[in-house]
């Protein structure tokens, strides 16, 4: 990587496929951002070439190199003439396409690479369904957005006793009390539900393009704006699936999907694939996060040790009083309850005035012993 050291054009940073993977995924393996940093000349000619990545605007067909060219050139240009706008001063235009090499090669490279992220970000079909941002502004119930900036996930306790456990760069947003006959909810980026049951009150995750419903049961979705696919993938009960575009056509179509079982939304054609054995495919299996592994049936266990297995699963802090609570032992399901059900039967369970106190991801267990 030291070659980067004698970059001096934007065309030598937009042949190089590790800076394409920095500016367009994020994947900085090789410490462009660090690199970057280093001199403030670099890191001009360095935010002029992401920039430049950035506004291409390439439709994801068999396009030849040069209508490539045209389109790519036809943006710079217009880069060009806001700078000239902007600045009141006329600057060269690097000619980046006069070079036969870099318009051959590296405009056909660069497609290749971005094309899935190009569509995703810029080209969305016209038939496309409602993103995120559209749909909580259709909403008119006001709801509550929280974002996780951090680096660790962060639970979300809703009004019903539902539980969310919300991944790094996603955001989720819900009423503060859920009125009238279902209880609907937003989703960009990764969350794990825990819903708690209301036949009688159905549960609906609006998640970009698809929608979930479900009674009561736990389940990953993962819908992110900037990946290819969205993803529902089921621990237990049973969920029905849709997409936005269904909706909107007035059908009733719905994929069901069971324990192990998961559906992929393919955005590139807007197609549904059906997984029904999760750990014959490798994407999923790997993902799986220690929630979705973790059991939670528990025969004459410490409670301790229970405790233990939540931090585990939700990544949460729980304080406890371990001399009052160190003889104290526990036969109970927690398979299918949100987080503060989970607690609440522990806490009746171990009874003198046992109770739980929630502050984000810090739990504390207010306790006199076990009966």
């Amino acid at each position: 990587m030291q070659q980067r050291n004698n970059y001096t054009e934007i065309e030598h940073f937009l042949a190089d496929e590790s800076f394409q993977l920095w500016v367009c995924f994020k994947d900085d393996q090789q410490d462009w951002e660090e690199w970057t940093l280093e001199n403030s000349n670099r890191a001009k000619l360095v935010e002029e070439a992401r920039l430049w990545l950035l506004a291409m605007k390439v439709p994801n067909t068999n396009l030849s190199t040069e209508d490539v060219q045209y389109a790519l050139e036809a943006t710079w240009e217009k880069i060009e003439r806001a700078e000239e706008n902007k600045n009141g001063t006329s600057r060269p235009i690097i000619k980046l396409w006069r070079n036969n090499w870099f318009s051959g090669v590296a405009a056909v490279l660069i497609l290749s690479l971005l094309s899935g992220w190009l569509y995703n970000h810029y080209i969305a079909p016209e038939n496309s369904v409602l993103t995120y941002n559209e749909l909580i502004n259709e909403n008119e119930e006001g709801l509550v957005e929280q974002t996780n900036n951090s680096d660790k996930p962060q639970i979300i306790t809703l009004s019903d006793g539902s539980s969310v456990l919300l991944q790094p760069n996603s955001k989720l947003s819900y009423p503060k009390i859920f009125v009238g006959n279902e209880r609907k909810v937003y989703l960009s980026g990764e969350g794990f539900f825990e819903i708690s049951k209301n036949p009688k009150k159905p549960f609906f995750v609006f998640a970009n393009e698809i929608v979930t419903k479900v009674v009561g049961t736990s389940f990953r979705i993962k819908a992110y704006a900037n990946q290819p696919n969205v993803e529902v993938v089921v621990r237990t009960g049973k969920v029905k699936v849709r997409s936005n575009q269904l909706i909107a056509n007035s059908k009733d179509e719905l994929i069901v999907l069971l324990p192990n079982q998961a559906l992929r939304f393919v955005r590139q054609n807007l197609t549904f694939n059906k997984i029904t054995d999760i750990t014959q495919d490798e994407s999923l299996s790997h993902s799986a996060s220690n929630i979705e592994q973790l059991g939670f049936e528990f025969t004459d266990i410490p409670v301790a040790q229970i405790f233990k297995t939540i931090e585990q699963a939700y990544l949460v802090k729980i304080d406890f009083p371990q001399a009052k609570l160190k003889d104290c032992y526990l036969t109970t399901s927690l398979s299918d309850q949100p987080l503060p059900e989970k607690l609440k039967i522990i806490c009746k369970s171990l009874g003198n005035n046992t109770s739980y106190e929630m502050n984000g991801n810090q739990i504390i267990i207010i306790s006199d012993g076990c009966n």
